[in-house]
């Protein structure tokens, strides 16, 4: 990331650390989703060197990891801006910033060249506790631990010792259930149905309801920053998404419950709440560009329009990948012949990438007009390019991931009664295959979208128009 340099607070470049490293393993989550795809086309590809097991599971895995760098990087940005003053213990942030990002790359490098292990305890401390989505090994369990504490005691000890507003108090609050639930998925017993009772907890109450509090809280301070809105209407919602979170998330869970013993009524109460965990985000950007809107032409122009159109991104396609392709998918009733096709597949991509992906994005560019000390940062070529290709690409696989994912109920489930020849006859279909290699042709159209973003973040306050290098010569010679 380029740019002038300015005065920035210890804990915004700690944040600048955390964004770098996020936008790399973004990049690997690229790579090694592109190298799954291809795999599914041509299973013989990297055979017995990297395996689609290894590939699949270091794609969601960086997936899980990136988002995480970029949300404490978030959080590290705007915390000294809301609080009034220098993040508390910023060299402990510092000290935990080297050992988290050491520790991610010894694992990714024994899952590249050990990969797997026998079934003994040893594996499960050195290679992989074999729990999908969160599958580092024992010991980096318990250093992630360790570091998600040191970054809760420096969000406490600098919001209860400064400015205290609402995104803060909201945030306070949500970041000890979000770091509280991963100690949920380290229990570790030999029954694999209790194993995976607590595995469940972590992966469904973060997406389902932290991170979703998680994003409005962040939203918020982003449409503060690029809209100048209304702080009053920015907290009002966040309080409803705290409110719909009792709801929305908690109960919406509910759509998860199959053959676990509980009424059959929790399938509608969780189908039908799940589907409304995009609705305050909705109503917050919605209020706030309604407001905007009426100040246009006041002076009140977007001041920064990249994180501002990738925020636009997130708030619709959230509403699109959690909402309508959630629904979609996990009404009881469809979900009985959905489950483990390529249904969740396509409602997952679009849901991460609507939901945290984008907003993260945006996050980023607000950090990147920090840094070069612009009053506004405008939309580049490369930033169109980077935001058009990667979301008409995630939105094309997602589609191409429906149809095949339609294809296969259909044949699998519909004809062939969830048989094992059902199965491989309709992984033969050609509409089925069609579909997976639609899917791999959209995965590198959002790959060159990521080069392009690459590119942007480097360059785009170099780019500026001259307007906006006038405007900050002014102000920074008033």
């Amino acid at each position: 990331m380029q740019g002038n340099s300015v005065q920035l607070y210890e804990g915004q470049k700690l944040a600048l650390k955390y964004f770098t490293v996020a936008i790399v393993l973004f990049g690997a989550q690229l790579l090694f989703g592109l190298i799954a795809a291809i795999q599914f086309l041509y299973p013989d590809f990297l055979f017995n060197t990297l395996d689609f097991s290894i590939a699949r599971m270091v794609h969601i895995n960086a997936l899980v990891v990136w988002l995480l760098y970029a949300m404490i990087g978030a959080v590290y940005w705007l915390l000294p801006d809301e609080a009034g003053k220098e993040v508390v213990g910023v060299k402990l942030g510092n000290l935990a910033f080297y050992v988290l990002t050491a520790a991610v790359a010894v694992v990714v490098l024994v899952y590249l060249f050990i990969q797997v292990g026998p079934g003994t305890e040893m594996t499960t401390w050195l290679i992989t506790e074999g729990r999908e989505y969160i599958e580092a090994p024992r010991w980096a369990d318990i250093g992630i631990v360790v570091v998600v504490l040191i970054f809760l005691y420096n969000v406490y000890a600098t919001a209860l010792t400064g400015k205290r507003s609402g995104i803060l108090t909201v945030l306070m609050a949500d970041l000890v259930a979000l770091a509280g639930l991963y100690l949920a998925g380290m229990f570790y017993t030999d029954n694999i149905a209790v194993d995976q009772y607590w595995w469940w907890w972590v992966v469904h109450l973060w997406v389902e309801a932290t991170w979703e509090v998680y994003v409005a809280a962040v939203g918020g301070y982003i449409l503060i920053k690029t809209l100048n809105a209304n702080r009053k209407v920015v907290e009002m919602w966040l309080w409803i998404e705290v409110a719909m979170m009792f709801g929305s998330g908690i109960l919406g869970l509910g759509h998860h419950y199959f053959w676990i013993g509980t009424p059959e009524y929790w399938w509608e109460i969780g189908a039908l709440f799940s589907a409304l965990e995009p609705v305050p985000l909705v109503g917050l950007f919605v209020h706030v560009l309604y407001d905007w809107g009426k100040e246009r032409g006041k002076g009140n122009t977007i001041k920064n329009v990249p994180a501002f159109a990738w925020l636009t991104v997130e708030t619709f396609g959230n509403f699109l990948g959690a909402g309508v392709w959630g629904f979609m998918h996990t009404l009881p009733q469809i979900n009985l012949y959905t489950h483990g096709t390529q249904w969740p597949a396509a409602h997952g991509h679009l849901a991460f990438f609507g939901a945290y992906v984008a907003i993260m994005i945006a996050a980023i560019y607000l950090a990147v007009q920090g840094k070069a000390g612009l009053k506004e940062l405008k939309m580049t070529k490369a930033g169109w390019w980077a935001i058009a290709l990667i979301t008409v690409g995630v939105l094309f696989m997602t589609v191409a991931l429906t149809l095949s994912a339609y294809v296969q109920t259909m044949v699998e489930r519909g004809m062939y009664g969830a048989t094992w020849e059902g199965y491989f006859v309709a992984q033969a279909n050609q509409w089925f295959v069609q579909g997976l290699g639609w899917r791999l042709a959209t995965g590198i159209m959002v790959i060159v979208g990521y080069v392009f973003l690459v590119y942007d973040l480097l360059t785009c306050t170099k780019k500026q128009p001259v307007e906006v290098s006038q405007v900050e010569t002014a102000a920074a010679t008033a």
